[in-house]
């Protein structure tokens, strides 16, 4: 890895590529810290104050929304209008065939992607304002123009974030969103190591035999989950795929073997992130209409206080033992959304009958249909396989800061975008390498 980047640095146009990259991503954390107009320091504080409310959106927006700052919606607009446009192409015929188009029909969409990210700034910018403007000393004060002031500053902050991030993807190193997600999840380790180490080790100088255990179960926490990570990442099933002679011309060709591979974790953390969404989302609205989870207050208190993952493995009283329950829902709902993100984006029809096309086949299994349910078959199977080492790894953190009170800030979720987006970008410059050798081969 470090002789990649060595000579990385060799090579003039990924030189640049990857300083570009660094002054885009030091721009994207000082616009995180620089706090939106009309907004008060209470009202930052107050969201600093929501701890475990905000969890792996904090981790995504790099501290950003609890700063709110000019960049709090950071690039979340995006990825959600990215998955509506992934969803909206199987239910909308049009979309459809726009995204078989090719390259044009993949820059409508995009195009499409971007407005639709404006308009979901738009609404969570505004439902921020809104819900301040609610809470005396929250905002400077609650005419129409602080309020217009402030909701613009979110959308143009996520707009930015979204060119940025598109423009480090065709200038820079590639994957712009993922670059950014990672850099904010990164930014956010010093705090929570500190934190850990302030909880668990600085605060029991007396007591060296829980200092040393704390450690060690710690850092034993932390390998079990990268372990885990790097093999959900990793692993895949290959599918063999033999591919029959046949005459072209005067020629005979064909006959070579080929595999599919089908990753275990097909959906990445798609399932995780709709997931956290849908459980945070009504924390997080409730809280800037000063509601907040309450395990004997009203129903709907109730409901956020289930809905809050550091309640969910919290032992210190039946009562709260009984809302873990949660725990189970989450699971089941990253089962849900595994499965229907894989059979959105893989379609086993339409890799059967392009090996039948082709005149290739699975040995043993006959073209056509049964090939159809032999994939269909595999893929339930290593999709489950693949939900079930998500949720352990999603868990991990949720378990820790439950019954544990440990507060692990890089939880599984964060440390699966962050070493697939390790990889991923390792391999693009791998392969700028491999392409710039091969010109230099062929030059000399």
């Amino acid at each position: 890895m470090l002789t990649m980047f060595i000579n990385a640095f060799k090579v003039k146009d990924i030189r640049k590529k990857l300083f570009f990259t660094f002054l885009c991503l030091i721009v994207i954390r000082v616009g995180c810290m620089i706090q939106c107009p009309g907004v008060t320091k209470a009202a930052a504080d107050y969201m600093k104050g929501l701890g475990s409310d905000l969890g792996f959106i904090s981790a995504l927006t790099g501290g950003s929304l609890e700063q709110l700052s000019i960049f709090a919606l950071n690039v979340s607009p995006y990825i959600t209008s990215s998955i509506i446009m992934q969803l909206l192409t199987i239910a909308i015929p049009s979309l459809a065939e726009l995204q078989k188009d090719g390259e044009t029909g993949r820059k409508k969409i995009a195009e499409y992607s971007r407005y639709l990210t404006v308009v979901l700034a738009l609404i969570e910018g505004t439902a921020i304002a809104i819900g301040f403007s609610r809470q005396p000393g929250y905002l400077v004060d609650s005419k129409f123009t602080t309020i217009a002031i402030i909701v613009l500053a979110f959308t143009a902050g996520s707009a930015f974030l979204m060119w940025l991030g598109e423009n480090i993807t065709e200038r820079g190193v590639g994957n712009g969103i993922s670059i950014i997600l990672l850099i904010n999840i990164v930014s956010g380790l010093p705090r929570s190591f500190v934190q850990i180490f302030q909880q668990f080790v600085s605060d029991k100088k007396s007591e060296p035999v829980k200092m040393i255990i704390a450690i060690i179960i710690i850092v034993a926490i932390i390998l079990i989950t990268l372990v885990l990570v790097v093999l959900l990442q990793d692993a895949e099933r290959k599918i063999a795929v033999q591919y029959s002679k046949k005459m072209q011309g005067r020629r005979l060709v064909g006959g070579n073997s080929s595999f599919i591979p089908l990753k275990v974790n097909t959906a990445g953390v798609i399932p995780v992130i709709f997931a956290v969404s849908i459980f945070q989302f009504p924390a997080i609205i409730s809280s800037f209409f000063g509601v907040r989870g309450n395990a004997s207050g009203t129903v709907w208190e109730k409901i956020l206080f289930a809905c809050n993952t550091g309640n969910w493995f919290n032992f210190d009283s039946l009562k709260r033992f009984a809302f873990t329950i949660g725990a189970v829902l989450y699971v089941a709902m990253i089962l849900f959304f595994a499965y229907f993100y894989t059979s959105v984006t893989f379609n086993p029809i339409e890799v059967s009958n392009n090996m039948k096309k082709d005149g290739g086949f699975i040995p043993g299994i006959r073209p056509g249909k049964p090939t159809t349910d032999y994939l269909v078959k595999v893929l339930n199977y290593i999709v489950l396989i693949g939900a079930i080492g998500l949720s352990i790894v999603a868990l991990i953190p949720i378990i820790c800061g439950g019954a544990f009170k440990i507060s692990l800030g890089f939880g599984g979720t964060s440390l699966i975008i962050v070493v697939g987006v390790i990889l991923e970008t390792m391999k693009q410059i791998e392969s700028q390498l491999l392409v710039r050798h091969y010109k230099g081969f062929l030059n000399d």
